[in-house]
């Protein structure tokens, strides 16, 4: 059985259809990258998946369980937890208070806690009672990252988690996801930059004007292949 499963998903904002049968498949422990051109509908597919948009009950299936609309808390209760565009730490919380409010309302033990976070971002530790937003770009991207997985996962979800970060930064980042992996962490990669993301994903689908025009392992796809599907020519 799928750990994720998405079926036929449309999305709207208001009148404004953003999704059109979006459909894929994850399994536990896979990577999967979402490529795309900016409105493609990548984070609208992020915000379906975790409640922020309504969606058809059946349209949406996690763990077994049909989650289509469920509300944003009890979506992460189940184990779905999502790394935001642009990071969003609250600016009145040092670094650790931030981890920490990461695992409120998760119920359950896992490998993943202060001390664990630490060891994967070192330098979170040397900074932890300082205010989140004092941090540099990549940093607070560390801190956002240990905060999705303080509620211990089993599905995390990146939106853009490169945007605006230097190359080495970008490097460090991405550095860490093996070892999120290597603890049976499903990952939904949203990336615009197409080379990093097939360089550290099993499969990768592309959206264009909300349909998916793309699905495969990076290995398996020709540079023509994802042109076409990434600009529609």
């Amino acid at each position: 059985m799928a750990l994720l499963e998405i079926s036929a998903l449309d999305a709207f904002y208001g009148d404004f259809q953003a999704l059109f049968g979006a459909s894929l498949r994850l399994d536990t422990g896979e990577a999967l990258a979402v490529i795309g051109s900016n409105g493609a509908g990548k984070s609208t597919l992020l915000k379906a998946l975790t409640g922020l948009l309504p969606a058809r009950a059946d349209a949406i299936r996690f763990d077994g369980a049909a989650i289509g609309g469920l509300p944003a808390s009890e979506i992460m209760k189940r184990g779905i937890a999502m790394v935001p565009e642009g990071r969003r730490l609250f600016p009145s919380l040092s670094v650790e208070e931030n981890l920490l409010i990461g695992g409120w309302g998760r119920t359950g033990t896992g490998h993943w806690s202060l001390e664990s976070l630490y060891r994967l971002f070192p330098v979170l530790k040397e900074r932890r009672h300082s205010p989140g937003t004092a941090l540099s770009g990549g940093q607070q991207q560390m801190v956002a990252i240990g905060r999705a997985l303080m509620s211990n996962p089993a599905l995390l979800l990146c939106d853009e988690i490169s945007l605006g970060l230097a190359p080495v930064v970008v490097r460090d980042i991405y550095g860490a996801l093996p070892a999120i992996r290597a603890e049976g962490t499903a990952v939904v990669l949203v990336e615009q930059d197409i080379v990093q993301a097939l360089a550290v994903c099993d499969r990768v689908i592309c959206l264009q004007e909300g349909r998916v025009t793309l699905e495969g392992e990076p290995a398996d796809l020709t540079r023509d292949a994802i042109q076409r599907a990434y600009f529609g020519r």
